[in-house]
Parts: C-alpha cells; sequence; structure tokens
C-alpha cells in the first residue's frame, strides 16, 4: 500500500529496478496554507513535541501556520496520490550571527519537517532536506541548521545520513552542514525537481477535481 502513496503519470522516469516510490517535493505557496494547517493540526502530542520541541496546542500552531513569511521563508511539501499534504518542510532564513566563526555569509538557514504517520519509512524527511539543502546552494546560504530534540531519531538519522555536524547539549541538539556553493548543475537540478513537482501536483490537482465531478454526476442519476 505504500508503494501507492506518491502514484504519479512520471513514475516511469526512474531508474529501471528502483522500487522505491517517487517523492516530487514540491514548493509551497500562500495557497497551500490551509492543506498545511491541516496537516500540522493532524499530528499527534509526540509528533508536535519532535516537530517544535513542546506539545503546542492547536491554537499556537495556527499561529505558526498564518505567521509563515512566504516571501523571506522557503516552504516545500509533499501530496500523495490523493492530493492530500503528508509532509512539509519549512526552511527559514535568518541574518547570521555576527560572532559566527561558522560561517561568513550574510545568512544561515534553519531546516524543520514533519511527516504524516502515513507516508513514513519511504525517505520523504530526507527527500524533504535535499531540496532544502540545494536550494541554499543556490541561494548564496553555505550553512544549514537543525534544532530539534536528541530523542528525535529520525532527524538525527537525517542529519548524520547528510553527514551533519551534531551538538547534544541537555536533552537537545544542534546540527549544521556546511554546503558546496551553487554551480550550473544544483540550478539545473532544482529547477527540474520543481518542473516534476509541478506536474506531479497538477495531475493529482485535476485527478481529484474529476474523481468529485464524476461523483456529484453520478449522485444526480
Amino acid at each position: 500500500m505504500s508503494s501507492d502513496l506518491f502514484q504519479n503519470p512520471l513514475r516511469r522516469l526512474r531508474k529501471k529496478g528502483d522500487r522505491r516510490p517517487t517523492v516530487p517535493v514540491k514548493e509551497l505557496r500562500e495557497r497551500d496554507r490551509r492543506r498545511m494547517l491541516r496537516h500540522f493540526l493532524e499530528l499527534e502530542d509526540s509528533d508536535r513535541l519532535l516537530r517544535f520541541g513542546s506539545v503546542l496546542p492547536d491554537e499556537q500552531i495556527t499561529n505558526y501556520v498564518n505567521g509563515i513569511n512566504f516571501s523571506r521563508d522557503m516552504v516545500f511539501g509533499v501530496y500523495n496520490r490523493v492530493f492530500r499534504l503528508v509532509a512539509v518542510g519549512h526552511l527559514a532564513f535568518a541574518p547570521r550571527d555576527e560572532s559566527s566563526t561558522v560561517t561568513e555569509k550574510e545568512r544561515v538557514a534553519e531546516f524543520g519537517v514533519s511527516v504524516s504517520r502515513s507516508a513514513r519509512g519511504l525517505g520523504v524527511g530526507s527527500r524533504l532536506f535535499e531540496r532544502a539543502a540545494i536550494h541554499c546552494r543556490n541561494s548564496d546560504v553555505d550553512t544549514l541548521y537543525m534544532h530539534c530534540l536528541s530523542t528525535n531519531k529520525t532527524m538525527m538519522h537525517i542529519a548524520k545520513k547528510a553527514g551533519m555536524e551534531i551538538h547534544r547539549d541537555y536533552g537537545e541538539a544542534d546540527a549544521y552542514l556546511k554546503l558546496l556553493p551553487a554551480d550550473p548543475s544544483s540550478v539545473l537540478q532544482e529547477a527540474l525537481h520543481e518542473q516534476f513537482a509541478v506536474l506531479d501536483y497538477t495531475f493529482k490537482a485535476n485527478k481529484r477535481i474529476a474523481v468529485k465531478w464524476f461523483g456529484k454526476l453520478i449522485r444526480r442519476k
């Protein structure tokens, strides 16, 4: 059943023999805010703790989603085959600390991710992180941070897999990754990933509209 979560008409583009589901990661915009809110509100208390460091009540989660600045930060998402948002990655940019010895760039970025229970174990979090990292490279940001609880095994796995330097303190962990500068390959890669995700998004959105229309037609009969 899990292999159908991200089913799309472009799956034939995968390499032969690759049985993993395709996970298109799309840039989210203002129009996706309502679906983002639903995604976060559906997280269980344990998942909210891992994502935000505390069990945020619905009101605070609503304020968080409504406060996301899409003109400053980047938000990425994954839609499943029934056009439901099942994962969100928030890439927040901030001026670097002047006392920092890690980077000389003007900005740094911090990444946070949440994945619905139905989409776990498929590498979705790692794909979101990879998309965030390549966007940082192409935006002249060479340092990507993650802050989470040390007990967050998923984030720790992503951090270790990416080769991030991890510092643990009082039950929490800070990890950062030094990124290579942008090059033509990284720019093309990001553009292709977004184009693929847009095509996938359009297909799923149109399919959902068609299903609704067909359902209404049947009910009229």
